[in-house]
């Protein structure tokens, strides 16, 4: 399979290595340096993998759709054009997988915060608060796997109708977001009263899960039309 990869920093080499170890070919690499190499780029490719960042995510993706390229999408903080982008995807036939966060191991904390959540949601004295941790190059707050952690929990809660970034309420969900060091990624949501707490964690230790994840989104993708996440690729 022919791979272009649209963002060639940290992220983008570490999904090469694992690209090439899985026998695949890339046929482009794309940063800011070589931006206008896109369009030939992708006329060679079978799939298009992007982690850049929010204000480049959607141009890049309508880019991919012009040359009917499926596109595995990591970029995360466009979740305001959300809607126009899936929209768009349907109307032109065209593929797009997307996800907030593309580890395995993240996509089954999603499940278990799910099955949790719904049993909090007959014990009223546990307030329920997101920390996300991540590296000083993130741009993002709070985190888009923080977010989709949230709209879970919000499925679940009946006396939860929104989150907020570092704000408490009654009906609120505050998820605080911190930016240290090289960190890759740390989610933690607790439910706490008087009496005790109880919390999950995410700790990733490398790039290496969400760098296979999004190859295997890639494979995924080939040869399909429509929108997809995860949950597709992992039957979860």
């Amino acid at each position: 399979m022919r791979i272009t990869l649209i963002g060639y920093g940290k992220m983008g080499k570490e999904i090469e290595k694992i690209a090439l170890e899985r026998g695949h070919t890339i046929s482009g690499k794309i940063g800011l340096e070589n931006f206008d190499d896109l369009e030939s780029c992708l006329a060679n490719s079978d799939v298009a993998i992007e982690f850049t960042q929010p204000e480049s995510a959607v141009k890049n993706i309508y880019k991919c759709f012009s040359y009917n390229t499926p596109v595995v999408v990591g970029t995360t903080g466009w979740s305001n054009q959300e809607k126009e982008v899936f929209e768009k995807c349907e109307a032109e036939n065209q593929t797009l997988f997307y996800a907030s966060n593309f580890s395995v191991g993240v996509n089954i904390f999603f499940e278990i915060n799910k099955q949790l959540a719904t049993l909090m949601n007959d014990f009223e004295d546990y307030e329920v608060a997101i920390e996300e941790i991540h590296h000083i190059h993130k741009k993002d707050a709070p985190s888009g796997t923080a977010i989709s952690l949230a709209q879970v929990v919000l499925n679940q809660l009946k006396r939860k109708n929104q989150w907020k970034l570092d704000q408490t309420g009654s009906d609120l969900i505050n998820i605080s977001a911190k930016r240290i060091d090289e960190v890759p990624g740390t989610h933690t949501i607790s439910y706490e009263n008087e009496i005790d707490e109880i919390s999950l964690t995410h700790k990733a230790k490398n790039r290496k899960g969400f760098a296979l994840g999004a190859v295997l989104a890639a494979e995924y993708s080939q040869n399909k039309k429509g929108i997809y996440g995860m949950k597709d690729l992992l039957y979860l």
